[in-house]
């Protein structure tokens, strides 16, 4: 074989030998642990030391407490409200009412209307993984405007340690029994919190049919079946940087404990303080304590020296290695490191425009995906049918065309502009061009563009009532305004002398 074929079949050799670099097993990925796991075993095995860490860095450590409390007013805010997308304007209006009066009734324990109960199911999600919804049907004598109510729990009520198979084909993982099919079908589930008062184990699980439960959670992995707290990835570095940044508070108030140290050449026999004429206290270790007050001159001994004490500061790298590390935990919690830490030092307008709008995306996804399809639409749905079945509302022909009245827009709050002007300009040129309508700006605002119609009506009838004219009643045209002054018109008058 000649000297070509054999650099060839080296070339080619290299090429079917060659891996991804991540995969090699030289020595810079000896200590790479990187077991193999499924969607369920690599978060369930671990998952109560996960919960219970999480709730422990809330409790305590402020950054975490503080990110978390971010996270839910960004995503819940006053509330994600429905707009009712009915066809019949009086079914339409019949439907908000009605559901408006609910939301004052839906909380079981009776603490929170309907967004309340959204921010704390959203608290839970982003604390524990996960929130547990129970669907509570009530007797009409309840008195209730619709029969239902809804019961958040958290995600030990459903122990996601139980595994088992049932005769009828069905399986249990994590605590959800799954039909031959991988459906749910239904929620084993402790009668009370395990860790609040009573210990209980699976023999007192009760099996809760899948209709009654709603799961709020929000999947990483195809097949994923619990949810996993939005701390996990920052929650060891958070530890560390505590335990640090209290490490430095601690030297520094110790060291600020002494203001000076007198020395000695030799052991002192003088018991009493040359001072005051009193008995020199002593430490522990037989060393005098010597006490200082504003104006004291203290003699000292043959010999004696003051060497005044120089407590060293904290690092000068110390504010960036801080910082630094708070903008890992921003990233592993999905939140901008200058809305964790309010640090806005070296950022533009622009600059904070960008990150916003990334920051927005990621909130209006879990909107969507969680709060809405998995809390906000199931929770409409069982609304609507308890209404119709309960007589509270006339919905005709609901049995047999139920999407008719199901149809409904959930709109979350408004972001506030960061432009006022440039953007709410930007909104009148995008409405006046055909690109989105004018209910499409109202409801980016938080609101119903149905009842800000009804307000602005409600105004123009009192202003006629009252001969009363604004600026800001568009039906007013140009020619009726007030003339302004032109510039021509304008006099100068003659410039004050006695100033220049």
């Amino acid at each position: 074989m000649g000297l070509r074929q054999r650099v060839a079949g080296w070339l080619l050799n290299g090429i079917h030998n060659q891996t991804y670099t991540s995969a090699g097993r030289g020595r810079r990925s000896l200590g790479w642990s990187a077991p193999q796991s499924g969607p369920n075993n690599a978060l369930t095995s671990n998952l109560g030391t996960l919960i219970n860490r999480s709730r422990a860095a809330i409790r305590n450590d402020p950054w975490a407490a503080s990110g978390l409390d971010k996270l839910v007013s960004n995503i819940v805010g006053t509330g994600i409200k429905p707009k009712s997308e009915a066809a019949d304007d009086s079914v339409r209006r019949d439907l908000q009412q009605l559901f408006l009066d609910w939301t004052d009734e839906s909380d079981a324990d009776g603490q929170l209307d309907f967004y309340g109960q959204q921010s704390l199911a959203a608290r839970a999600m982003l604390e524990a993984g996960e929130c547990f919804i129970r669907l509570r049907p009530r007797r009409p004598e309840d008195g209730l405007s619709v029969p239902l109510q809804l019961q958040l729990l958290e995600a030990e009520f459903v122990p996601w340690d139980y595994n088992d198979d049932l005769k009828n084909g069905h399986a249990i993982r994590a605590g959800i029994e799954l039909d031959k099919l991988g459906r749910r079908v239904a929620y084993w589930m402790h009668k009370a919190h395990p860790h609040d008062y009573t210990i209980l184990d699976t023999a007192n699980l009760r099996r809760i049919p899948a209709e009654e439960v709603l799961h709020l959670y929000e999947p990483l992995r195809p097949g994923q079946l619990r949810g996993q707290p939005v701390l996990s990835q920052v929650l060891l570095r958070m530890h560390h940087l505590d335990k640090f940044d209290d490490a430095t508070l601690l030297r520094q108030e110790i060291a600020n404990l002494f203001t000076g140290f007198i020395t000695k050449p030799a052991p002192e026999q003088e018991r009493v303080d040359p001072l005051t004429g009193r008995p020199i206290v002593y430490d522990l270790q037989g060393v005098p304590m010597v006490g200082m007050e504003p104006g004291t001159m203290q003699e000292l001994s043959p010999g004696e020296e003051i060497v005044f004490n120089t407590p060293p500061g904290a690092a000068s790298d110390y504010p960036d290695f801080i910082r630094q590390q708070l903008m890992a935990v921003s990233a592993g919690i999905g939140l901008p490191f200058e809305l964790l830490s309010g640090d806005m030092k070296g950022v533009s307008d622009r600059a904070l425009r960008v990150v916003l709008n990334e920051f927005r995306r990621r909130i209006q996804q879990l909107q969507h995906n969680q709060l809405v399809f998995q809390l906000c639409r199931p929770v409409w749905n069982r609304w609507l049918e308890l209404a119709v079945l309960s007589g509270a509302i006339n919905a005709p022909n609901y049995h047999n065309k139920p999407n008719d009245y199901r149809r409904v827009k959930w709109i979350p709050h408004g972001w506030a502009y960061i432009h006022p002007v440039q953007d709410m300009q930007a909104q009148a040129l995008a409405v006046r061009n055909g690109f989105k309508s004018r209910s499409e700006v109202v409801s980016e605002q938080g609101y119903d563009s149905e009842q800000v119609d009804a307000e602005i009506a409600a105004d123009n009838r009192r202003a006629d009532a009252q001969a009363l004219q604004y600026d800001s009643d568009a039906r007013q045209s140009e020619t009726t305004q007030p003339e302004q002054p032109s510039s021509e018109s304008v006099k100068e008058e003659p410039a004050d002398e006695s100033n220049q």
